[in-house]
């Protein structure tokens, strides 16, 4: 007897299912996102089997000896940063991004420095044929890189193919929203397809010991598409990051198992590919004016990378009932806590006037230890006194106006002296190792000391 296909409506962005149609996910509470798809069974390759009886496993104990997981290195010295050392084989790897961040000629050039390496990399396109994938080869110089070459969005025919030889070092996946299942009556970038290619090709990562990249497309609010569970399926989550107006690419890992995570890689686009920047923070303070008021310089942590990067502030006259408050690369709430902490612990009142920020190059910080920096700009720009060209600043800043220690405060300040500054405002409390460094330390314990040096704000 045939077996009955059995229909169900799953929503595309969080992937829970009903048995019927409605306007409104009950789960996630997204409108117009239930899809009706068909449950064929397990997809091809995924060794989902139905069984009555399973078998005892063996359990063991905490204690026993473990080795550090084996890595290989990619080429790119900022692509193993972010990994945590290099790709460990056997792994899966999400990678983000919006359109034309960059993503393929990543991938591509990693693709090529493994294969020059005499190691094993083969590349699906999904999206392009493998006359586009070719001429971006030949514009990066890459053409004659041993790289296994295919345009297939088949499942069973991936797997097929990779199962005719030794298995590949890495596998690139270009993207997984093309893919698709003969098993699965759904079209392919649903929740039923995406999950069901990403749950086959990690299998087969780890039985075969590939490791596997998948890219993956994000929606317009910059989180990858699909469901959340295909983040937890894969061992490391990464999103590159920049903005179209720079030339300037992050890639941040928000997710690694092997690895810290929150790390950060910096890329240059230029006209031969991504090229390396080993040094970020002369990147991003290369072209900076002292002379102009309302910018300063904060010293940040990027996972375990110190990075100094200047953070610009505009203050003007609003002729609006509601002044303005516009942020680039910094937490909007994070700045009307800030101004409201220098109202009311301060009597510094930006109340009529229109507050710009922007952090410089395109990058985006999530720390809290950039309030001090933030204050320090705000102040110099509704001030019109430039702040030290020479001083970095970094605390962060709490309701009551104490300013509080910040993490690693001894790499942030090697940082900057390495760069030549000459001083820094920090907080009061906090370790910091300045031995040998050649850093004169301004210590305060609450954001008044930094108004009143500025505004002369008792």
């Amino acid at each position: 007897m045939a077996k009955v296909s059995k229909s169900l409506f799953v929503c595309q962005v969080c992937g829970a299912t009903a048995s019927r149609w409605a306007g409104k996910c009950v789960s996630c509470g997204e409108w117009n996102t239930l899809v009706e798809e068909t449950d064929a069974g397990p997809p091809p390759g995924s060794g989902i089997t139905r069984q009555t009886k399973g078998r005892i496993v063996k359990l063991e104990t905490l204690k026993g000896s473990t080795k550090e997981a084996p890595r290989f290195s990619t080429g790119i010295a900022e692509l193993d940063r972010v990994t945590g050392g290099g790709i460990v084989p056997g792994s899966a790897i999400l990678i983000g991004g919006e359109p034309g961040i960059g993503k393929s000629t990543l991938l591509l050039q990693l693709t090529a420095h493994l294969a020059r390496a005499d190691r094993k990399a083969v590349y699906f396109s999904g999206e392009e044929a493998i006359a586009q994938v070719r001429l971006r080869a030949e514009r990066l110089g890459l053409s004659d890189a041993p790289v296994g070459l295919a345009s297939e969005t088949n499942l069973s025919n991936i797997l097929a193919t990779l199962g005719e030889d030794r298995p590949p070092d890495l596998i690139v996946i270009d993207s997984i929203q093309t893919l698709w299942s003969d098993a699965l009556d759904a079209a392919p970038g649903t929740v039923s397809q995406v999950r069901a290619a990403a749950q086959s090709l990690i299998r087969y990562a780890k039985m075969a010991g590939s490791a596997v990249l998948l890219v993956g497309h994000v929606t317009k609010d910059g989180q990858i598409a699909g469901p959340k569970v295909i983040e937890h399926m894969v061992d490391t989550v990464l999103y590159f990051e920049g903005d179209s107006g720079h030339p300037y690419r992050i890639l941040r890992a928000v997710k690694n198992r092997f690895g810290p995570s929150d790390e950060i890689g910096v890329f240059e686009m230029v006209t031969g590919g991504l090229r390396e920047v080993a040094n970020p923070s002369e990147l991003f303070l290369g072209d900076r004016d002292g002379a102009s008021p309302g910018a300063a310089v904060f010293a940040g942590i990027e996972g375990t990378r110190p990075l100094l990067v200047e953070i610009q502030a505009l203050v003007a006259p609003s002729g609006l009932g509601t002044p303005r408050r516009a942020v680039v690369g910094w937490d909007s709430n994070r700045l009307a806590m800030l101004l409201a902490v220098l109202d009311a612990r301060c009597g510094v009142s930006f109340s009529g006037h229109d507050v710009y920020l922007n952090v410089a190059g395109g990058l985006k910080i999530t720390e809290p230890a950039a309030d001090i920096a933030a204050a320090a700009a705000l102040l110099s720009s509704i001030s019109g006194v430039p702040l030290p060209r020479n001083a970095v600043y970094f605390g962060e800043v709490s309701l009551s106006g104490a300013v509080r220690a910040a993490p690693q405060m001894t790499a942030r300040l090697k940082e900057a002296s390495k760069l030549g500054f000459s001083s820094a405002v920090i907080p009061e409390q906090g370790e910091a190792d300045v031995a040998g460094l050649k850093l004169t330390l301004g210590r305060i314990s609450h954001l008044k000391s930094l108004a009143a040096e500025a505004l002369a704000c008792d």
